[in-house]
């Protein structure tokens, strides 16, 4: 007769060892995937910014269209596009052209200079940027 020794099982279970490798494999992951998507997010802003800029330039060719002059005045500013001008000179043919004032996605509104000095346009629409500062990193319809 055979002697009944006990099966010895084999645990099927992790070791720490396995665990704590398993767990750095992702961070590494994680933390690589956050930094690719950190840098679309940025360039998500800046092309905002472009549309952005290309829908005030088309609202401000219309509302020049429209007036039969030029386009706002540097005191008129983008306000002139959703709210009536009541400084000269003031358009005989107004309409709001937009419903409020644009904000870039750094939350800052658009800037209007008039005559332009930066466009080879007759005005400039630019952003401040992420710094909110007038400098030369600003985007602007003459980038």
């Amino acid at each position: 007769m055979r002697s009944r020794m006990p099966l010895r099982r084999r645990s099927a279970a992790f070791t720490l060892v396995e665990i704590v490798i398993v767990i750095t494999i992702i961070a590494v992951l994680a933390g690589s995937g956050i930094f690719l998507v950190t840098g679309m997010i940025d360039d998500a802003k800046f092309q905002r910014v472009d549309n952005d800029l290309k829908a005030l330039d088309l609202a401000l060719q219309s509302y020049e269209r429209n007036n039969y002059f030029n386009p706002p005045s540097q005191e008129q500013g983008l306000k002139a596009l959703w709210e009536k001008p009541t400084s000269e000179p003031i358009p005989e043919r107004w309409r709001a052209y937009l419903t409020e004032a644009m904000k870039d996605p750094w939350g800052t509104e658009y800037q209007y200079r008039f005559p332009a000095q930066k466009s080879k346009k007759k005005y400039d629409i630019y952003s401040l940027g992420p710094d909110r500062v007038e400098s030369d990193d600003d985007v602007g319809n003459y980038k």
